[in-house]
């Protein structure tokens, strides 16, 4: 894994509508999107030297930024094409796009009605985002002591900063005790998602059930595994998931754009098998991301 600090790395940002030096993309100290969390982002793959799914992960940008009351200086199509450009002169064969909107520091409270809304776009090579060898033999998780907040509490549909602070205390929580990430429960005690992928469980029957969405994302790749299962056959179940319904359970994998699909091994006092079903989606969703990038 490369271990070279993020803001020590080399090449180009898109930034405010410029390619700047990596090192001069400077954020001020006093900036509203540190201090508050009005900052939106997105998380998107790079495979093959094509950005999977460009439009949908920008379209959800701009939505996170309407939700939140960030009037967006550039449209879809400018940050779509921004990062293309990004990708290109980054020279990003397979790796990950970071683009991120903030408010800036004209005002320094809780109103920040006059600030201007900073854009930047980042591309670098990355590999997997779990370990390899962890994810041939499954991950193990724990359950988090954090719960997903109730969504009439916060703006629960949007990629938000503010919102996956809790995911780092799960995951630090997790990894302490020996566990690679965490799995997350919603404001009812239900079973919501990881810190940062959505969750499948596999039945005895070969049905795949994964919660309802109406507490957090509705991942890309989460959609997108969905639409593969189903064009194989394979039963999809949306409900309410009870954490001790997990023994019924024969196979777990997790989805999202860094963890792609990500087998579960073990889930606190829950065991699970990396079966041949969840192999063959993974095998799946690779060669879709890899087509579309060629296409």
């Amino acid at each position: 894994m490369d271990t070279i600090p993020y803001d020590k790395r080399s090449g180009k940002i898109w930034f405010n509508n410029e390619l700047v030096e990596w090192k001069d993309t400077k954020v001020h100290v006093l900036s509203h999107g540190l201090h508050y969390a009005s900052c939106v982002f997105e998380g998107e793959r790079v495979y093959d030297g094509e950005i999977f799914k460009l439009e949908e992960h920008t379209n959800r940008l701009f939505y996170s930024a309407k939700r939140m009351g960030i009037e967006m200086p550039y449209t879809e199509e400018e940050i779509n094409n921004a990062s293309k450009e990004i990708v290109s002169a980054q020279k990003v064969k397979n790796g990950y796009v970071r683009p991120v909107a903030w408010r800036g520091s004209e005002m320094m409270a809780i109103s920040a009605q006059k600030n201007k809304i900073h854009v930047a776009v980042a591309s670098w090579e990355w590999g997997s985002y779990f370990d390899p060898k962890l994810k041939l033999n499954g991950i193990k998780l724990d359950i988090s002591s954090w719960r997903r907040p109730s969504p009439n509490s916060v703006p629960w549909d949007t990629k938000a900063a503010g919102l996956y602070m809790i995911c780092t205390l799960s995951k630090h929580e997790a990894e302490r005790k020996g566990y690679t990430d965490s799995l997350m429960l919603d404001h009812e005690g239900n079973i919501a998602e990881a810190t940062g992928a959505n969750i499948f469980f596999k039945d005895k029957s070969g049905s795949l059930h994964t919660p309802i969405p109406d507490s957090f994302l509705d991942g890309i790749t989460r959609k997108c595994v969905i639409s593969i299962a189903k064009s194989k056959g394979i039963k999809i179940v949306e409900r309410k998931i009870k954490p001790d319904e997990m023994s019924n359970f024969v196979g777990c994998f997790l989805t999202g754009t860094a963890a792609e699909i990500t087998p579960v091994s073990e889930i606190d006092k829950f065991k699970f098998n990396v079966c041949e079903l969840i192999k063959d989606l993974s095998k799946s969703y690779q060669n879709l991301v890899r087509k579309k990038a060629a296409a």
